[in-house]
C-alpha cells in the first residue's frame, strides 16, 4: 500500500502501536507521573482533546520517521534499521527536547525519567513497524 513513495498502513500502524504503547506505559507508571507533575489527582478534569492531539502527533512523528527511515535507500529499510533510526531519533530530540523543556519548567529528574521513556518506546516502536512493513 504505497502512495507517493509512503506507505501509509504502515504509518497508521506505527502510529496505532505508540498510541498503545503509551496508554499502557502512562497506566503503570500513573502514580509516580502524576507525582513528579505536581498534578492534583482530586481536581483533574478527563477530556479527548489530549488524546486526539496525541493521536494526531503521533500520526506526524510517523511519517516523518517513514520519510527518514526510507532516505536509508534501497534494501536498507529494515525492522533492525527502522529500530535503530528510531533510537537516534530519541536520543537526537525527543530526550533531548524533554530535558530542556521540563528543566526550565521546573520538574525533577522523575519525569523527565518517565517522559523520556514514553518517548524511547514510541521512536523504537514506530521505527520498527516502519522498518517492518517498510516505507
Amino acid at each position: 500500500m504505497n502512495f507517493a513513495g509512503m506507505n501509509y498502513l504502515a504509518i497508521i500502524l506505527a502510529a496505532v502501536a505508540a498510541f498503545a504503547f503509551g496508554a499502557a506505559w502512562y497506566s503503570a507508571l500513573s502514580k509516580p507521573w502524576i507525582r513528579a507533575t505536581r498534578i492534583d489527582p482530586t481536581t483533574v478534569k478527563m477530556s479527548a482533546v489530549p488524546f486526539v492531539t496525541s493521536f494526531v502527533c503521533e500520526l506526524v512523528m510517523a511519517w516523518v520517521m517513514a520519510g527518514v527511515i526510507g532516505h536509508l535507500g534501497t534494501g536498507q529499510v529494515t525492522l533492525w534499521n527502522g529500530v535503530v533510526s528510531g533510537f537516534f531519533l530519541w536520543l537526537g530530540f525527543l530526550a533531548t527536547s524533554t530535558a530542556v523543556n521540563q528543566r526550565y519548567e521546573g520538574f525533577g529528574w522523575d519525569l523527565t525519567v518517565i517522559d523520556a521513556g514514553h518517548w524511547l518506546g514510541v521512536a523504537v516502536i514506530m521505527g520498527g513497524v516502519i522498518g517492518w512493513f517498510g516505507v
